[in-house]
């Protein structure tokens, strides 16, 4: 029984090891976590479109495209130093533009869904999009306040999982908001060290 739902599931089962992989190397500022997300994006791709939720799937397609962004803008590090780039915080105007941003693309993935899809969650499968976009972002720039925006979009997606049935994916979520709390706090200590030197 348990091998049939591997062997039925697989695709969804290698995304999971693959972004358990990912959030992993995220918490621990490693560049190579840019790779696993790449492939468990390419993964999950078919397993979103397979189970309708079309605005998770388009989001994989971004985060191959933004997987690759974060590669090099990590890789270049602080531009003229030669240095990592450094964890900085969200300046207020910055989260104005996000929150703008946000909107904008919360009625696009909404516009979509309700009138060109067959999802039955465009409203809730819409506010987990736009704030994985923002977040994904937010990540590539190396930004301490991603992980609260991570901590929201997981929360939520972990519900609609479980609706929806895929449940390898909804405790992947589960795993991923603690995992979120956990690369708040060690991003936020990190940059305090960084300050003190």
């Amino acid at each position: 029984m348990i091998l049939d739902y591997i062997t039925l599931n697989w695709i969804e089962i290698t995304g999971v090891i693959l972004s358990l992989i990912y959030i992993y190397l995220s918490i621990g500022q490693k560049i190579s976590l840019w790779v696993f997300g790449l492939l468990s994006s390419v993964f999950y791709v078919v397993v979103f479109f397979n189970t309708k939720f079309y605005a998770d799937m388009s989001l994989q397609l971004y985060y191959v495209v933004i997987s690759i962004y974060g590669w090099f803008n990590w890789k270049r590090g602080k531009p003229g130093s030669g240095q990592d780039l450094p964890t900085t915080r969200t300046s207020r105007r910055l989260w104005l533009q996000l929150v703008a941003v946000s909107v904008v693309i919360y009625i696009i993935y909404y516009i979509i869904l309700a009138r060109f899809t067959d999802s039955t969650i465009p409203k809730a499968d819409s506010l987990v999009g736009m704030l994985s976009v923002v977040g994904t972002w937010m990540l590539a720039k190396k930004l301490l306040e991603n992980w609260i925006v991570w901590i929201v979009a997981d929360g939520i997606a972990t519900g609609l999982f479980f609706y929806k049935g895929l449940y390898p994916t909804a405790i992947l979520f589960i795993i991923y908001t603690v995992m979120a709390v956990v690369g708040y706090w060690q991003w936020q200590k990190d940059a305090k060290a960084l300050q003190a030197v």
